[in-house]
């Protein structure tokens, strides 16, 4: 056995004595180790602040409505005013219109963009983004200007301002509506499956019924759901046009029973709230339910 090549030793003593290599694995693996540490401490951070943020002002909504003599009054109160049932109701019939509406609208624009002219999805993305640009007291001066005069005249029945309420309602869904149903869109093969479809002799409209909405299910679930949240709490469309809606019987309280009001916002937040836990368990259930059988 021969003595190693002395050139070829003292390269090997000089890296594994190099501060930059070995030696400084330890000290490296000690940093990564604070550095993660840091990161957690900062996402922790994050989350205390932003549960206080959303927490301390639906604490002080519910300190302020507890207040009212007797205890719970102010909740017993809402619950026996007929008028919260009425208002309520009319809002969520209101938001599924809306939902259909939007629905019927969007899946079929969204989907065929997609599939014929993705060229035109900018055009469309910035459609979809006008209602935050535009504010609603524009948007129902518009409509009242525009159909309360002959030959249409809507704003001269309630039956017509209905249609004008679910038509503004519809714009006011589009941010939410399309992205839903795009990110859905994105997230499955839509070529393959219309491909599939034809050669099966399905046409556009079972195609649309039957494979494209099917696999849309959980984002039109949250489009859905978001939608009726806006059409619950929205106050100015439905204030112009004198629906009874439940924003406005909010605002009403308001003016003349402050406890009751509170008690209504934290109602109407625990209804937005079950809504989406619903999007939650439903949306589970329906990627549980999914089989994919090969052969």
């Amino acid at each position: 056995m021969g003595f190693p090549n002395p050139a070829i030793a003292g390269r090997a003593i000089q890296r594994a004595l190099a501060p930059g290599e070995h030696g400084s694995a330890p000290a490296r693996g000690a940093g990564r180790v604070r550095g993660r540490y840091l990161t957690r401490i900062g996402w922790w951070l994050v989350f205390i602040i932003g549960v206080l943020y959303f927490f301390i002002p639906l604490y002080g909504t519910l300190d302020f409505s507890l207040k009212s003599k007797p205890f719970l009054s102010a909740y017993t109160a809402i619950l026996n005013d007929s008028q919260f049932v009425s208002t309520l109701t009319y809002s969520f019939v209101a938001g599924i219109l809306t939902i259909i509406v939007s629905v019927l609208i969007i899946v079929p624009t969204a989907f065929w963009v997609r599939l014929k002219y993705p060229g035109l999805r900018p055009i469309i993305e910035f459609i979809t983004l006008l209602p935050f640009v535009i504010p609603p007291i524009i948007l129902v001066f518009g409509l009242d200007n525009t159909y309360g005069t002959p030959p249409l005249a809507l704003t001269n029945s309630d039956n017509g301002l209905n249609v004008l309420l679910v038509a503004a309602y519809v714009i006011l869904s589009f941010p939410y509506m399309y992205r839903a149903v795009d990110t859905g869109l994105r997230a499955i093969d839509i070529q393959s499956l219309t491909e599939a479809s034809q050669s099966l002799g399905a046409g556009w409209i079972r195609i649309l019924w039957q494979v494209i909405l099917p696999n849309l299910r959980t984002s039109l679930l949250s489009g859905a759901f978001l939608t009726l949240a806006i059409v619950v709490g929205e106050f100015t469309i439905a204030t112009f046009l004198s629906r009874p809606a439940f924003a406005p019987f909010l605002g009403l309280v308001g003016d003349e029973r402050p406890y009751e009001q509170a008690a209504l916002a934290l109602v109407s937040f625990g209804i937005t709230w079950v809504a989406m836990i619903l999007i939650a368990v439903i949306g589970r259930n329906s990627r549980s339910r999914i089989r994919v059988t090969v052969g």
